[in-house]
């Protein structure tokens, strides 16, 4: 089953008769509020919109919070190609099931359920067949390729939506969706590093700090050079090391996660790693690497890249971040200060995540 097109979902017929009053409180049932990109490169607009209806297989759900993330900054500002459009944006979603479709057993109404990037695959290629679903050719994504949760309602797969442990609150779940979930593939991508650089401390390292923290690792964390209050943050968070990412670490690391879109930190994050070493890139878009002499890459050291996630990434991750428990750091915003939050985000003026709260 596909995902069907969302934005403009269906509505039963108004009576021609009903009174004027009648028909305004029927067609408010079906109408719900989103922010909408038409084009890249241009703000999001606040739209009254049809609500949508779960199809088979798919959950309705009323949304409570949904996080930024930096992915739906590069969708808005046009580094991903051909999104759909018109898109209502937003893949770390936290609400509560309103509806659930046909052949659905795995929700019942009123679950508070989490719906992150991986939307949907097609589960008969050789990358599903062999448990690697996140580099499935025909995968969609909620946000990008399916209607997404800036907006009071959402429609997904239940297959691919996770229970919501409890102990976390809406606000403070929303992170763990995406940040959370790609930063925890990252880190299992990584083996088993005992000393392990972060570079870019926003939402993803964040929790990925608190997690290594947690496993005995030893967590140096780069930031912008001088960036004094980030500093302070990750050092808050567990962080053995704290600097600059033109600062060396003070010894070698056994593995670095790339978080920051910025290719020329692949190169540096090399140079300090210890033979046998990785350096991975976490995100979906990044600036180019830079050439660097063969000798950094010398003795084993490997560069790689994470690209989405699995279910099991998300079964594993949610088991373990209340163990910890995981605290998420967060600025909220209403729905339609969604351009706002995209803003700080890409002025790097956010600690932690942002996340939208419906009202």
């Amino acid at each position: 089953m596909l995902p069907g097109k969302i934005l403009g979902g269906h509505r039963p017929p108004l009576q021609k008769d009903a009174p004027p009053r009648q028909k305004a409180r029927m067609a408010a049932i079906f109408i719900m509020r989103a922010m909408v990109l038409d084009a890249p490169k241009q703000p999001l607009q606040l739209r009254n919109v049809p609500k949508p209806r779960p199809a088979a297989g798919e959950i309705l759900m009323r949304v409570s919070t949904c996080a930024v993330c930096r992915t739906d900054l590069h969708i808005v500002d046009g580094e991903l190609p051909e999104p759909k459009l018109p898109l209502v944006p937003g893949h770390e979603v936290v609400g509560r099931v309103e509806e659930i479709g046909r052949d659905v057993k795995k929700f019942r109404e009123g679950d508070r359920v989490g719906i992150p990037w991986l939307g949907w695959t097609c589960g008969e290629c050789k990358f599903c067949r062999s448990g690697r679903e996140n580099l499935c050719d025909r995968a969609r994504f909620t946000g990008y390729n399916i209607d997404g949760g800036y907006a009071e309602f959402v429609v997904a797969d239940a297959r691919f939506c996770f229970p919501i442990p409890d102990g976390f609150e809406d606000v403070a779940a929303a992170p763990l969706l995406c940040a959370g979930l790609i930063g925890f593939r990252a880190l299992r991508k990584c083996g088993d590093p005992k000393r392990l650089g972060l570079y870019g401390f926003g939402a993803a390292a964040h929790i990925i700090c608190q997690v290594a923290s947690f496993e005995g690792r030893k967590v140096f964390a780069f930031t912008r050079p001088g960036d004094i209050e980030t500093q302070k943050f990750a050092q808050r968070l567990g962080a053995t090391w704290i600097g600059g990412s033109d600062q060396p670490p003070p010894e070698k690391m056994d593995a670095a996660i790339i978080f920051a879109p910025v290719g020329a930190l692949m190169p540096v994050a090399l140079r300090h790693l210890e033979k046998g070493g990785m350096v991975i890139s976490a995100g979906i878009h990044m600036s180019d690497i830079p050439a660097f002499p063969y000798h950094d890459l010398w003795g084993e050291r490997a560069l790689c890249s994470v690209a989405n996630l699995t279910r099991r990434d998300g079964q594993e991750f949610f088991e373990i971040a209340p163990r910890i428990p995981v605290k998420t750091e967060t600025e909220t915003f209403p729905l339609e200060q969604a351009n706002e939050a995209l803003t700080q985000l890409r002025n790097g003026q956010l600690d932690g995540a942002a996340v939208l709260i419906m009202k």
